[in-house]
């Protein structure tokens, strides 16, 4: 793919256009809808982990080469014409202004969201602001019950009732309650939690919950999804389940994935086992079911949630989380290549 770019980069640098027809035909070739730059960012996502960094600099700078040529072109053949329109401010800065990104987030967020649909999943939204019910109760989680506090929560001061979600699951409540099983769905959104902000935790993050509710649902039906999603978003992803505990499943796993030690943000993210956790599973707990008017005697099924940031981290090698919401440009014109 490289030696093909460079020899995209040759023939942008030698392209001559006698009018601007001919500078439209050379746009259309390699910057249109159907062009050489987007059939390359295309095979831009089946490029293994480890090229991508070389590889999405190489087509930043075609990106580049391509755009300079069109405007020396362009100015080639306007050079010499007087313009009359007397509103032409001629003290303007010249040039076109930077083309913008996708954020990280964002392009993982969609990229995920892609894999489930691909084998039936639907998208659901719900608030960010949500009451006691859909967040802590219709989940298992009993008045004053101690897993209460494995979620630092932000109350709203004027309505006791009323939290910042701490977890997308609250989708999940509303869903079961307002429809009928066979259930397939998954939930983006931000959540908050009270936290202190470090390279690896945050007050706000963004996760991606799926619920998938039928007759007959079973561990290993999860296990199979789980084991489909990593191989598609990781390539040839090792997966392992631990036990583990949540109020709104039994039993319950997380899921680690094995990323590898090839470099020093590996030992960072990883804590130098090369394991990285990235959700949580487990079936649904009959009472959740039967909190949300669905029968635990003919339905069961499986519930699992992500952090996309950690997801991220992994994807680009990110070792610092809090880089995410800090809108700086250096890091963000990283991911040009992600348009």
């Amino acid at each position: 793919m490289q030696e093909k770019i460079n020899q995209y980069i040759e023939e942008v640098k030698a392209a001559v256009a006698a009018n601007a027809a001919e500078i439209e035909q050379l746009r259309i070739r390699f910057a249109g809808r159907k062009g050489i730059l987007n059939d390359l960012f295309e095979d831009f996502k089946q490029v293994p982990n480890e090229q991508k960094k070389v590889l999405g600099a190489e087509l930043n700078k075609l990106k580049t080469a391509v755009q300079a040529r069109l405007e020396e072109l362009q100015a080639a053949i306007g050079g010499g014409a007087t313009s009359k329109d007397e509103s032409l401010d001629l003290t303007r800065p010249a040039g076109t202004l930077p083309a913008g990104t996708r954020h990280p987030l964002s392009t993982v967020r969609r990229e995920i969201l892609e894999i489930f649909e691909r084998i039936g999943f639907t998208v659901a939204d719900g608030p960010e602001i949500e009451d006691d019910w859909h967040v802590f109760s219709g989940l298992n989680f009993p008045p004053e019950h101690p897993a209460r506090d494995m979620q630092d929560t932000f109350f709203i001061e004027k309505d006791p009732d009323m939290v910042l979600r701490t977890h997308t699951s609250s989708v999940q409540v509303r869903m079961m309650e307002n429809s009928k099983p066979p259930l397939r769905i998954v939930m983006p959104g931000r959540v908050f939690r009270n936290e202190a902000i470090s390279s690896r935790a945050h007050c706000q993050f963004h996760q991606i919950e799926g619920l998938y509710i039928d007759e007959g649902v079973s561990f290993a039906d999860m296990k199979q999804t789980l084991l489909y999603f990593a191989q598609e978003f990781f390539g040839k992803a090792k997966i392992r389940l631990r036990p583990s505990y949540f109020p709104f499943t039994e039993p319950s796993a997380e899921m680690d994935v094995y990323w590898g030690l090839n470099s020093e943000a590996d030992y960072r993210i990883t804590k130098g086992t090369g394991w990285l956790e990235i959700l949580g599973c487990g079936m649904v707990d009959p009472n959740v079911l039967k909190a949300s008017g669905i029968d635990p005697e003919k339905y069961s099924g499986f519930a699992f949630g992500m952090g996309i940031e950690r997801i991220t981290m992994l994807r680009y090698q990110i070792d610092d989380l809090r880089m995410y919401f800090e809108n700086d440009v250096r890091f963000l014109k990283q991911f040009n290549q992600l348009v």
